[in-house]
């Protein structure tokens, strides 16, 4: 194992590097038609990094069609399943040989910290696309019960092109996730990254050709979603559209589809997420650090982040200062310093966002206990404090609204029923975690919960073998495990009556 770099060598690093700015259609990297650009601003010291592609309908149109003719022409759609795991299981090899990159331009660009990049994001996204290709040789179609002259048989089929329009805060694992069975199943892919974070997905379309994805198989628009986004959303030849972001954009998106092809769109939306603790939780100071990690990490840019603490009255004020004393080490700092724990929010408007959360949970009478200030501001980059208010109600905004920043609510609660109740009033439904030592009170608040993940005594478990995703306005599909192979197929049934 080599050794770690410090942050002089980082810096360095990133010095030296060479960013690519460009669209990926039909194996070729190209300016957008239009040649319109826009300045990839990184938040760690506000420089640009690169000029990026500002793709619009032309581009959209051009990565449909080649997307459509590779898919019909069987290139990928048609090859056993065998030889598309033996390509995108090199392609996993290839984001893994690159890893440094790939963790410094996900640094650079988003501010998350390196350490995060390197030893998170990255073997996350490598895994996600291994596990979905070793998979795909694995799935079989099934046969119908039938009478002695009948075969039924139900198989499932490439849906076509498929459009994946993905966030900022998670660029690689989040895009993994959507490309991987897209690809395994025979799909051709359009991969839109936030034009917040854009410059990964792009190293990932040259990685995949050198693993072999023909072209026109997997292309990548950056651009901004009222434009590329909106183009792909309505265009007629694509035939599904997956998404990970907001709800308000997610239920445009659906909007787009109705408006256009009745495309398949499989939605993973926003989160308010419960982090439920009861006082006989089995360790309370693990609880307090992981309650502690489930606002601060990746900078609170989380959907499934933990932003309502929900402790039971008897032990409340002692474990808001627990919570406090952990988030000590959530200090933020520079992200390329190997240390750090707690990097920079993206970009100006999310901080503005931010701050003025902030603002509205001191004047709906929130007690602000942790936190609450800009910090760093003479680096040039975009640092926030991880905030912590006591004191407050459901009813109020910050309890209420996705603010996706470091910004914790506690709120006080006495029975189980109580806290089920508060758990789920929300709109969302994405996450939830329970902390008791009582088998009974553990199972019977998870089978409560409204939510697509619901932890016990522990706080964002699971793996590629689960699946992920939300109840309510969090979405409607399924990210991982062999759930995920349903969004990117149509089933069939083939009926044979033998003479």
């Amino acid at each position: 194992m080599s050794t770690p770099r410090t942050q002089q060598q980082w810096q360095q690093l990133a010095a030296s590097l060479t960013i690519n700015g460009q669209a990926y259609i039909n194996g070729r990297l190209q300016p957008a038609i239009s040649g319109e650009t826009f300045t990839c601003i990184s938040p760690v010291d506000g420089r640009g990094l690169a000029e990026v592609a500002s793709c619009d309908l032309a581009d959209a149109e051009l990565a449909v069609t080649a997307a459509r003719q590779v898919f019909e022409s069987g290139k990928w759609s048609q090859l056993a399943p065998v030889q598309r795991k033996q390509v995108l299981l090199r392609f996993a090899e290839l984001i893994l040989e690159h890893r440094d990159e790939l963790a410094l331009l996900e640094c650079l660009d988003m501010g998350k910290p390196i350490s995060n990049a390197l030893n998170g994001d990255v073997p996350a996204a490598a895994r996600a696309i291994n596990w979905t290709a070793e998979a795909i040789d694995k799935v079989y179609g099934e046969l119908a019960t039938t009478p002695h002259n009948q075969v039924g048989m139900i198989s499932r089929e490439p849906i076509g092109v498929v459009a994946a329009i993905v966030p900022w805060n998670f660029p690689m694992i989040m895009a993994a996730w959507k490309i991987a069975p897209a690809l395994a199943t025979g799909n051709s892919v359009i991969l839109k990254p936030s034009e917040k974070s854009p410059l990964t997905a792009i190293r990932f379309a040259a990685l995949a050709a050198e693993a072999g994805i023909p072209a026109g198989v997997f292309n990548v628009l950056p651009g901004y979603g009222h434009t590329v986004g909106k183009a792909l959303a309505l265009h007629m030849d694509v035939d599904c559209l997956v998404f990970t972001g907001s709800t308000a954009v997610a239920k445009q998106l659906m909007i787009y589809a109705g408006q256009s092809n009745m495309k398949r769109v499989w939605l993973e939306a926003g989160g308010k997420s419960p982090n439920i603790v009861f006082s006989d939780a089995p360790n309370l100071a693990k609880a307090a650090a992981e309650a502690a990690s489930a606002i601060a990490y990746n900078q609170g840019e989380v959907c499934t982040a933990g932003t309502r603490l929900l402790v039971e009255e008897s032990i409340r004020e002692r474990f808001v200062g627990m919570v406090g004393e952990a988030l000590k080490a959530w200090k933020p700092g520079h992200p390329l310093d190997p240390a750090t724990m707690s990097g920079a929010i993206v970009d100006q408007q999310q901080l503005d966002r931010i701050i003025d959360y902030i603002g509205i949970g001191q004047s709906e009478g929130a007690r602000l206990v942790e936190g609450g200030q800009q910090v760093m501001q003479e680096t040039g980059g975009l640092f926030v404090q991880p905030t912590v208010f006591d004191g407050v109600s459901n009813r109020m905004r910050i309890a209420s609204e996705e603010i996706f920043g470091p910004v914790l609510s506690v709120i006080g609660f006495t029975t189980a029923e109580e806290a089920i109740a508060i758990a789920n009033d929300s709109i969302y439904g994405l996450a939830a975690a329970v902390w008791t030592s009582d088998i009974n009170t553990a199972m019977k608040t998870a089978k409560a919960l409204r939510a697509g993940s619901v932890w016990i005594n522990h706080y964002d478990g699971g793996d590629m073998t689960a699946p992920f995703g939300g109840f309510k306005q969090s979405g409607n599909g399924r990210d991982k495990s062999l759930h995920a192979f349903d969004k990117y197929t149509e089933l069939k049934a083939t009926w044979l009556v033998l003479e």
